[in-house]
């Protein structure tokens, strides 16, 4: 019966001291950082990972806070730009914990802090953007723009423990009223542009086109020139040739045309003479004493032009 009882005393004491024990410690992740609050104030903070003891609830009490970076999704806002241009801008940030005791003793959790860092970003990012023109924002100058926002916001997050570690601008746009007008606009410079550059070009072809026709009559009027010039020396010196030969052998110059003449004349095709067989043209048909006969009262018929 004792020894009942004695087991049953030592069970308690064990289930006592195991409760005692759990009540009495934490764990720290890697991840986290702890704050102990005694009554509700702060005792100790822990910032390494490992195991921790405490008082049990509800002489102290533990909270967690998230050492890692944490998300920002701001809500999109309407600005005026430098150029007073109406845009809607869609921003993004980035921060972490980086001192919990004073982010605890100012806005004490998570999505306290989100709406607090949220409204000191919508600020940064409208006073910074009211200055920049819709060019620079989207393409020359954005890199910038978001480097002094995220500095501008640093200033103020740092009295509430908090370190922004950047800050993007995720979509910088026109309204949809405005950007179908945008739009058409840019398409009507645009098509004035293209109109203008084939105005040009089709000038700059015609140019072109002039100056190749009169190059083109140059050369062939040269080439026409020339090619007189050389006709009429080749005739000229042809013509010298027959010349020569007709006074060193009248008899053999009168064969030679003779035989040229009946060449161009007798050919196969469609045309046709109707000549007597004793014209002098056959002269040369009729032997040798007939043309010796001819020749003494006839001229030499003249051999057609060589084209």
């Amino acid at each position: 019966m004792n020894g009942s009882i004695l087991r049953l005393g030592a069970l308690i004491l064990v289930g006592l001291a195991a409760v005692l024990l759990y009540a009495g410690t934490f764990v720290v992740q890697q991840t986290q950082s702890a704050i102990v609050l005694q009554f509700g104030r702060v005792r100790t903070i822990a910032t390494a990972p490992g195991l921790y003891f405490k008082l049990p609830a509800p002489f102290e009490t533990v909270t967690f806070l998230d050492n890692r970076i944490l998300d920002l999704d701001l809500p999109s806002q309407e600005i005026i730009a430098s150029d007073q241009k109406r845009l809607v801008v869609d921003a993004f940030t980035r921060y972490r914990i980086s001192d919990p005791l004073k982010f605890y003793q100012a806005v004490n959790s998570i999505p306290r802090a989100n709406s607090q860092l949220a409204s000191i970003v919508n600020g940064n990012v409208r006073s910074v953007l009211a200055e920049a023109s819709f060019t620079a924002m989207v393409r020359t100058d954005r890199s910038r723009l978001m480097s002094r926002i995220r500095d501008d916001v640093n200033r103020e997050a740092g009295r509430f423990g908090m370190t922004v570690v950047d800050v993007r601008l995720r979509r910088v746009d026109l309204p949809a009223a405005n950007s179908q007008a945008v739009f058409q606009r840019m398409q009507t410079e645009r098509q004035r542009e293209a109109a203008e550059a084939r105005a040009l070009g089709a000038q700059q072809a015609q140019e072109i086109r002039a100056r190749a026709d009169r190059d083109s009559t140059v050369i062939v009027a040269e080439a026409q020139r020339r090619s007189d010039e050389v006709r009429g020396e080749g005739e000229g010196e042809r013509n010298r040739v027959f010349a020569e030969a007709f006074g060193k052998d009248p008899e053999f110059f009168a064969f030679y045309r003779s035989m040229q003449a009946y060449e161009a004349s007798i050919k196969p095709g469609d045309t046709r003479m109707v000549l007597s067989p004793d014209t002098p043209f056959f002269r040369f048909f009729n032997g040798p004493q007939a043309q010796r006969d001819a020749g003494a009262t006839t001229t030499v018929p003249a051999a057609p032009a060589r084209p």
